[in-house]
């Protein structure tokens, strides 16, 4: 469904922010040595929690996510927002792994690695790596659709504000063109792991939204 007003455009944007922290697609495939190595990180392990921005965003509040079990290295996870929009309730009715109850979004089944070497999306957001650590500027990671992830830029000096402090980060830019978004931008660092992600609309707007867990590497 490609989205042509701004209005629709914008209640898309939101659902795909949600997704970040309880991501609601349900494909699923591994990508054989297309797979990020390392150990499981502590982001990784049962309990670890994850939330967005306290600020509420078209209709969309109280992002937050843990990890519930882990197999091997791929933590599964599961969520929950309060959704008031309409019309994000209604994109999100549509996934298998989303459950709407009044103005209550769970998500439950999601998949990800959080290892060591760096960040992999197993069942979610389109699967595949999203950044090694020991990432340089130019690499490339293709995404189960077909899609790439390259990277940008990486930090050399503590320049990125993250909270109370600066970091170093690495960044990696995705490009869609897929139902009203043009890209996605992610800023990852080897501690943190995934800091912030930006979304551009097909009209350039964008919207940029950080990433907060309970422990780091």
């Amino acid at each position: 469904m490609y989205l042509k007003t701004k209005t629709m455009k914008k209640a898309f944007l939101t659902a795909v922010c949600l997704s970040m922290a309880i991501t609601f697609q349900s494909c699923e495939k591994y990508l054989g040595s297309s797979t990020v190595g390392g150990d499981l990180s502590p982001m990784g392990e049962v309990g670890t929690t994850y939330s967005s921005t306290s600020a509420t965003v078209g209709g969309v509040s109280s992002l937050t996510a843990v990890v519930v079990s882990v197999d091997g290295k791929t933590s599964v996870l599961s969520g929950s927002a309060t959704v008031t929009n309409a019309t994000v309730k209604d994109i999100l009715s549509k996934s298998d792994l989303i459950t709407i109850s009044g103005n209550e979004v769970t998500a439950t089944n999601v998949k990800f690695k959080s290892t060591t070497e760096g960040l992999e999306s197993v069942k979610g957001l389109d699967p595949g790596i999203i950044v090694k650590y020991d990432a340089e500027v130019g690499d490339k990671y293709e995404t189960e659709s077909g899609k790439t992830r390259t990277v940008k830029s990486v930090s050399t000096e503590n320049d990125y504000p993250y909270g109370f402090m600066n970091i170093k980060v690495i960044q990696v830019e995705e490009v869609r063109n897929v139902d009203g978004i043009k890209k996605i931008r992610y800023w990852a660092n080897h501690k943190w792991g995934l800091v912030a992600v930006e979304f551009t609309l097909d009209d350039d707007t964008t919207a940029k939204f950080p990433i907060y867990c309970s422990t780091n590497n």
